[in-house]
């Protein structure tokens, strides 16, 4: 049985939910991709942070089978008799803090029959929706079809479903939607509703949309740790295709901060798109079919109102989730402020004499860009990409951004109960290897937080003779790369100059790629390693660096 299927069977209680959860240090993680190489799994997202993208967990989709934690990584941790924090947003909120819904105008059946079509990704409920739909029309006398296009729901794929509604059912000829006859798309996922199949349903002057602008990821972020979500260009296709006739919001966020839970997104959804007037059945027959459903029965009746809510006053609702939107990563405004962040960091991480080393540098880059008149690009690259690899991390700051407090923070705001954790790690002069002579990842308990701490303490003993991992193989990497990387910008900033100020800047910004732990980090160096070195061939100073 896959685990998308389990995660639907413990949703009807025919299955028990474990009790074993997996959590990311972002702190730790080196945003290397290569949990989702491992497990394909969109539950992982990406976490935008002030040290670049990072991966987190979506607790409400996870399907845990835990291949996750098979990524070569130690930011991983098990919990173990926790359950996911739920929002009380919206238990706190106040009937008399909304004005009245007024009850909407139910949208009549034109050129015979109303077309919804209903798009998202598998495991998430859409399909759900469609069946409401369908029985709400069913009870109220009405004639139904409800054809399911269903993708590799295990994976996360593609899910459409094609609600017909008449008068009577001898109207509906045809299950599936005809091109250009759909007259609302509910857009529970954008990617899926921005697709051609989708759009090929819409007519201007005829469909609206209502599009959930979260940015779920798919398979191909899963294996590409760069993909980046293409939301303009859909929002764009998306407003062509029905003529502005589009509403956007992101209703996940919303949704989660209220309910705690994204699995009440779509209900959500179906509330908004009912309050503006594009649900062809009353409220009463929703409830009940709610209701027949028998799953999550108030806590979907709740989502739905919420999204009446929202329909009427976005605004408002938008108030109520404040407090849980307040906590986000607040990334540097300015160069100063990037720096000063990085020079502080480095302080914690090694000691001031070592953030100087970083500082001096920095400077050296602003002043010599200044003197061409070419703006602080690279000289934001420099501070970024310098700190990145003198901040690498070894065992003494794994260490030290574990015992650091505000990861303790984070598990408490992330998981509810009397729970433990465990560390996943596989510690170089200690784990064993696999067949392919790569480091094994081991379960090691709760000790493990007293053995960080004192580790963390020993910080002072990197980079010297007694340093006892200072000499594997990936710690004198990581030292050469340091090395390599300021004498290079060095002899760089010496022959700086508006021609090769470009060429310059992408050999600066090369670490970006420089990724991950044990052998998924030796894989991207080569990689760095040779395009660093076709960069130092254009610029003619190839010959120059290795000497020095």
């Amino acid at each position: 049985t896959c685990a998308a299927e389990k995660r639907r069977r413990r949703k009807k209680g025919e299955l028990p939910t474990p009790t074993k959860r997996l959590f990311i240090n972002e702190a730790v993680c080196e945003g290397c991709g290569d949990c989702g190489v491992q497990s394909n799994c969109t539950s992982l997202l990406p976490l935008e942070t002030e040290f670049g993208r990072k991966r987190t967990i979506d607790q409400s989709s996870c399907n845990q089978d835990y291949s996750c934690v098979k990524g070569f990584c130690p930011s991983f941790v098990t919990v173990e008799g926790g359950t996911p924090r739920k929002s009380r947003l919206a238990k706190g909120a106040k009937d008399s803090d909304f004005a009245p819904l007024p009850q909407p105008v139910i949208p009549q059946a034109s050129e015979s029959t109303y077309n919804i079509l209903i798009t998202g990704i598998g495991g998430t409920g859409v399909i759900t929706v469609g069946a409401l739909i369908g029985m709400a029309a069913h009870l109220e006398g009405k004639g139904t079809s409800a054809l399911d296009m269903t993708g590799m729901s295990q994976k996360n794929g593609a899910v459409t479903s094609h609600v017909r509604i008449a008068k009577t059912p001898d109207q509906i000829r045809a299950q599936r939607i005809a091109a250009g006859e759909a007259d609302l798309v509910l857009g529970c996922d954008m990617l899926t509703a921005g697709a051609a199949d989708a759009l090929g349903k819409t007519r201007a002057g005829r469909t609206v949309a209502v599009i959930n602008t979260h940015q779920q990821p798919t398979g191909q972020f899963a294996q590409n740790a760069d993909w980046q979500f293409p939301a303009e260009r859909i929002r764009s296709l998306i407003n062509e295709a029905v003529e502005d006739r589009a509403h956007f919001l992101d209703a996940t966020r919303i949704a989660t901060a209220l309910m705690g839970d994204s699995i009440a997104t779509n209900l959500f959804m179906l509330g908004f798109a009912f309050q503006k007037g594009l649900i062809p059945v009353g409220e009463a027959a929703l409830m009940r079919a709610i209701e027949l459903n028998g799953v999550a029965i108030e806590a979907n009746k709740q989502a739905f109102l919420w999204g009446r809510r929202a329909a009427a006053d976005l605004g408002a609702v938008e108030r109520v989730t404040a407090p849980a939107h307040a906590v986000v990563v607040k990334l540097p405004e300015t160069l100063d402020k990037l720096i000063a962040r990085r020079v502080e960091f480095l302080a914690a991480y090694q000691n001031a004499a070592y953030a100087k080393r970083y500082s001096d540098l920095v400077e050296r880059a602003r002043a010599a860009e200044a003197g061409i008149g070419k703006g602080d690009k690279l000289t934001r690259a420099v501070a970024t990409y310098l700190f990145k690899l003198m901040a690498y991390k070894d065992e003494y700051e794994v260490a030290r951004l574990f015992s650091d407090p505000s990861f303790e923070e984070r598990l408490r705001k992330t998981f509810d109960g009397d729970f433990s954790i465990r560390y996943n790690l596989a510690p170089p002069l200690l784990a064993k290897r696999d067949a392919q002579g790569h480091l094994t990842k081991s379960e090691y308990g709760a000790w493990m937080k007293h053995a960080f701490r004192l580790l963390a303490r020993l910080k002072w003993l990197r980079q010297t003779a007694f340093d006892p991992f200072g000499q594997t193989q990936e710690r004198k990497t990581e030292r050469r790369l340091l090395r390599d990387y300021e004498t290079t910008i060095d002899h760089c900033l010496s022959a700086l100059s508006a021609d090769n100020h470009d060429v310059v800047l992408k050999l600066a910004s090369l670490p970006e790629h420089v990724r991950g732990f044990g052998h998924v980090k030796e894989r991207h160096i080569g990689k760095y390693d040779a395009d660093r070195e076709a960069l130092l061939n254009r610029l003619n100073i190839s010959r120059l660096v290795r000497a020095a």
